[in-house]
């Protein structure tokens, strides 16, 4: 029997070390819950290794496999571009090296759960649900179906109970029905909501979550939840991500040297 590919977790990287830790956190996790397979990690900027590194020393240790993986929650500018672009560099010198891309982690259940961890660790029960308005603040995105996804799954989170849930960019445009974090809860407050939650839609700490988490101090936020970091639903959805490339390589993209 062949051995299973092997994973390759891409993050975007990031100038503040908070945000390398949390990601090796994260793939240790994923390790521990698939013994005997290969994860490793690279970063697209700031932090090393980068793609091409990381599929180098890949490589020179007899692997042929990968299944690559954006630790990224939309399909916008690094999945669509960046991404791509540095593994056919790799894949073209590197004679024999198959890597299949697997989907980027969002949309899914289980960063839906991720996220409903991360309240109740901030200190929310599910009684405090029918009389709490939640922020849902990501990083930010020009990309239209980054927007629509982000927008549909606070849609969808509200229906799971919470009295409303608003949707918030910690950067770049606006699009209709975004608005900064702190604007989202100062709104929320407006229309009458007496506890107001925010939940960083983001998975490790950096420069966008810290001004999220800024922008709900500033406005007054009753609860801000840590990032999704190494939880163990998206060490689940890592996993069931690099299933779906693996057992499903048809339908999915395949660079070969």
């Amino acid at each position: 029997m062949s051995p299973a590919p092997a994973l390759l977790v891409i993050a975007h990287g990031s100038r503040d070390p908070r945000h390398a830790a949390t990601v090796h956190a994260l793939t240790r996790r994923t390790r521990e819950l698939r013994p005997g397979m290969r994860v490793e990690t690279a970063f697209l900027d700031f932090n090393t290794p980068s793609v091409g590194q990381a599929l180098s020393a890949l490589y020179l240790s007899g692997v042929r496999e990968v299944v690559a993986l954006p630790l990224l929650l939309t399909r916008a500018f690094h999945a669509k571009s960046d991404i791509p672009a540095a593994l056919a560099e790799s894949t073209a010198r590197l004679p024999g090296l198959s890597v299949r891309v697997a989907d980027v982690l969002g949309p899914s259940p289980l960063l839906l759960s991720a996220l409903e961890r991360r309240l109740t660790e901030a200190g929310l029960t599910p009684a405090d649900r029918a009389t709490t308005a939640v922020v849902l603040a990501s990083a930010g995105s020009t990309d239209p179906e980054a927007i629509a996804v982000i927008a549909e799954i606070a849609r969808e989170w509200r229906h799971t109970g919470w009295c409303a849930v608003r949707p918030a960019f910690a950067s770049g445009a606006f699009p209709a029905g975004f608005s900064p974090t702190e604007d989202a809860v100062r709104a929320l407050r407006a229309e009458g909501f007496a506890r107001v939650a925010v939940a960083p839609y983001v998975i490790a700490p950096g420069r966008l979550p810290d001004r999220i988490a800024a922008g709900a101090e500033a406005a007054g936020a009753d609860v801000l939840a840590g990032v999704l970091g190494a939880a163990p639903e998206l060490a689940r959805l890592l996993l069931r991500r690099y299933d779906d490339a693996a057992t499903a390589p048809a339908r999915l993209p395949a660079l070969t040297a």
